[in-house]
């Protein structure tokens, strides 16, 4: 009995110890948690061990740097990068690269690298390109000016003929040559801008101290020598309701911001005679200037009939941004006026005259000097404003190829100025809706736009690596339509992300 109640009794104690086990267990973990916990509250309660405050240490990352931290870039393009398969790239394209309404899409894209032609809809057949005709400007002007050349604004004075035999001249002319640039500026020369970098303010007051040095003392009359262009100042291929617009106007060798009364108004009617204009607020800031020098500006600014003698002496002179920054420019904002300029300084640096005709030719000329096919091309104008100018998607994509990868290095001067897409200039406002998105910065490439056409000719990085080159082009286009636009970008957008497999 006593054994049967024994292990009873032993039962009872193990059982009532394995019921109070898991209570023992908290409470052991509480002990343990609360240790290092009061030894972090207690400093807070009890104040810190000695009677000193420390001071608080700054954080290392508010610290100035001991070095600088390696410099981070993009690896160089690797020919090693797939090639995008041909029925790939058109699986990518054909469902996108489609008209709204009216009119047809051509295009080309090729291998950068190769040259292997990866899609193809009609390439090889004549459009009208619009503005991207610029880049056929900009490649004969990097080639055939050179892309580090300026363009020269220069004052000179003719001798000064006297009253009476040793009696000081009491007028003088001087003479406001034009040399090409069309980005004159108004006020001081900007030489950390393109538009602007020549400055007719400081032209001015290079003028008066040149004359001063000299003992003149009078009257100065300011003339301008326009005589570098020649021929007609509009191209008859133009429609006047495109010169009315703004889109362009008469050509003259020098101008206040390519032509325009305000640079920030690219929309408004241009001056029709932009020399006199120029010429115009050369002598304002010659006014301005000459006061102290004891000199007075004649009311009047006249255009000189002839040229300058040969011993004119040269005032001063004031230099353009380089052709490489203008040709930039041109490309970005689509400049009609600044691409027909340097049309006509192609022809010049070539020793031909400064002709619609000549700067055409010239621009023709480098591109079969640079080995592009130009058989079928049609060059009305060298800006794109012309619906009669005639070029294929083929023959673009090959120009651009040039650009990136040409044998001809001063072409690389031009990668700069393609807009980027969603960022710069004629594509800032575009690739920012949920089909282009994806596009946006990867995209560079020219704009092209009249009222029945579109184009757009550029590169892009596919998602492999592989540079690729191409050309979309769009005419008979039914105008106002607004899918027109956005193929193009979704097409681009596309070659963006190709693996295309």
């Amino acid at each position: 009995m006593s054994g049967t109640r024994g292990t009873a009794s032993g039962r009872g104690r193990l059982s009532t110890v394995v019921r109070s086990w898991p209570t023992f267990l908290v409470t052991v973990l509480l002990l343990v948690l609360a240790l290092p916990a009061g030894l972090l509250i207690s400093p807070a309660l009890t104040g810190p061990a000695g009677s000193t405050a420390q001071p608080a240490q700054t954080p290392a990352w508010q610290l100035v740097p001991e070095r600088l931290s390696v410099p981070q870039g993009i690896d160089p393009l690797s020919n090693a990068a797939r090639v995008p398969v041909p029925a790939g790239v058109a699986a990518r394209l054909d469902p996108v690269l489609k008209t709204d309404g009216g009119g047809s899409f051509t295009a080309v894209v090729q291998d950068a690298a190769t040259g292997k032609v990866l899609y193809d809809r009609d390439g090889a057949a004549n459009r009208i390109p619009a503005s991207n005709m610029k880049l056929l400007t900009a490649v004969a002007a990097l080639r055939g000016i050179g892309p580090e050349e300026r363009f020269s604004t220069k004052v000179v004075a003719e001798p000064a003929a006297a009253a009476t035999p040793g009696a000081a001249a009491a007028a003088r002319s001087v003479v406001l040559v034009g040399g090409g640039d069309v980005l004159l500026g108004a006020g001081e020369s900007a030489e950390d801008k393109v538009l602007g970098h020549a400055g007719l303010a400081t032209l001015a007051k290079q003028t008066v101290e040149s004359l001063r040095k000299s003992g003149f003392k009078g009257q100065v009359q300011v003339l301008v020598d326009d005589s570098l262009f020649t021929g007609p100042a509009l191209n008859p291929s133009w429609n006047p309701d495109d010169v009315a617009a703004g889109e362009t106007a008469p050509l003259f060798p020098l101008a206040l911001n390519s032509a325009r009364f305000d640079p920030a108004d690219t929309t408004a009617p241009r001056p029709q005679d932009s020399a006199i204009a120029a010429g115009e607020a050369f002598a304002a800031g010659l006014k301005a200037a000459s006061a102290a020098a004891g000199l007075t500006v004649a009311p009047a600014v006249v255009r000189l009939d002839g040229k300058p003698t040969a011993d004119a002496k040269v005032l001063a002179a004031v230099q353009s941004a380089t052709v490489s920054q203008q040709v930039d420019l041109m490309l970005q904002t689509s400049d009609n006026y600044l691409a027909e300029t340097l049309g006509r300084m192609i022809a010049v640096a070539g020793g031909q005259p400064a002709t619609n005709e000549s700067a055409r030719a010239a621009v023709l000329g480098q591109l079969a000097g640079l080995g592009i096919p130009t058989d079928g091309m049609v060059a009305a104008d060298v800006s794109g404003l012309a619906l009669a100018n005639q070029v294929s998607a083929r023959q673009f994509s090959e120009v651009v190829r040039a650009i990136t990868n040409g044998k001809d290095t001063r072409l690389r001067a031009a990668l700069a100025g393609f807009p980027v897409a969603g960022l710069t200039g004629t594509l800032g406002d575009r690739y920012i809706d949920e089909s282009t998105a994806e596009g946006a910065g990867l995209v560079r490439a020219k704009t092209g736009t009249l009222n029945t056409v579109i184009a757009l000719s550029g590169y892009v990085v596919d998602a492999d690596g592989r540079l690729l080159v191409f050309s979309f082009i769009g005419n008979g286009l039914t105008p106002g339509a607004e899918g027109n636009k956005p193929a193009l970008d979704t097409a681009a957008t596309a070659l963006a992300g190709c693996g295309c497999r």
